[in-house]
């Protein structure tokens, strides 16, 4: 069996080479929008006398809010003493598995392109390389699912947790005294909201593939057709 590799760009005129392309895309896209996002909300907070101060909350990935010092200790605002003050929330496991997932889509992809377009024919004269990739692809539908579900959750808590609302319930000085807390400025979040879109269209793409995949191993083969043997014929393989 030779081995060697041998160029080929055919596999990406078929579903299974062009669908692994728009994989290696989608999985860019998903840990791109989400892996490499900082956002910044503006509170504004109105003193009872006419005067006003701000704070800053500046969060970013992996979304640790809990780390994120929004009043640093015993700190004068609206001539009331604070002591040190964070955001409430940790959404780093759910937005690290998000992107921890999708990083290894992007080189699962890159690598079973170039099987695709290179070793084509070893893929094809063994059982172990079509079914090796079916399981591996279902396994990783089954991820997308999981990680895009659980980071839609961890991105609604990293909304709530800065918005006016949850300003209010963590700064004890916006509650029992004078001085109303508002977020007048809030963070872009539409790549977060893109990447969570990404996560869902992956686990289809994926799963579509998966079909296309699972008709180059042996099972796919085995159901479609019978066995032959005296007073048998063998049927053909609907096309």
């Amino acid at each position: 069996m030779m081995t060697g590799f041998r160029l080929n760009l055919s596999p990406l005129k078929e579903p299974l080479g062009f669908v692994k392309l728009v994989e290696w895309l989608t999985a860019i896209f998903a840990f791109g929008s989400c892996g490499g996002y900082s956002g910044r909300n503006i509170i504004s907070l109105f003193c009872g006398d006419g005067r006003n101060e701000t704070l800053q909350a500046n969060f970013h990935y992996p979304f640790r809010l809990s780390q994120v010092l929004l009043i640093k200790e015993n700190t004068t605002i609206c001539n009331h003493s604070v002591t040190t003050t964070h955001l409430v929330g940790d959404s780093a496991s759910s937005a690290e598995f998000f992107v921890g997932v999708a990083i290894i889509c992007f080189l699962y992809s890159m690598v079973a392109l170039l099987v695709y377009l290179g070793y084509m024919h070893v893929y094809k004269d063994s059982d172990f390389g079509p079914i090796f990739d079916f399981t591996l692809t279902a396994i990783l539908v089954f991820l997308w699912l999981v990680c895009s579900s659980a980071w839609a959750k961890g991105l609604q808590n990293v909304k709530d947790a800065v918005d006016t609302d949850g300003i209010r319930s963590t700064l004890g000085i916006c509650k029992g005294t004078n001085v109303t807390c508002d977020v007048t400025e809030f963070a872009n979040m539409r790549s977060l909201n893109i990447s969570v879109v990404f996560g869902y269209l992956n686990m289809f793409v994926w799963a579509g593939n998966a079909w296309f995949v699972y008709k180059e191993t042996r099972w796919h083969s085995q159901k479609f057709s019978s066995p032959t043997g005296p007073g048998r014929q063998q049927v053909p393989a609907p096309i």
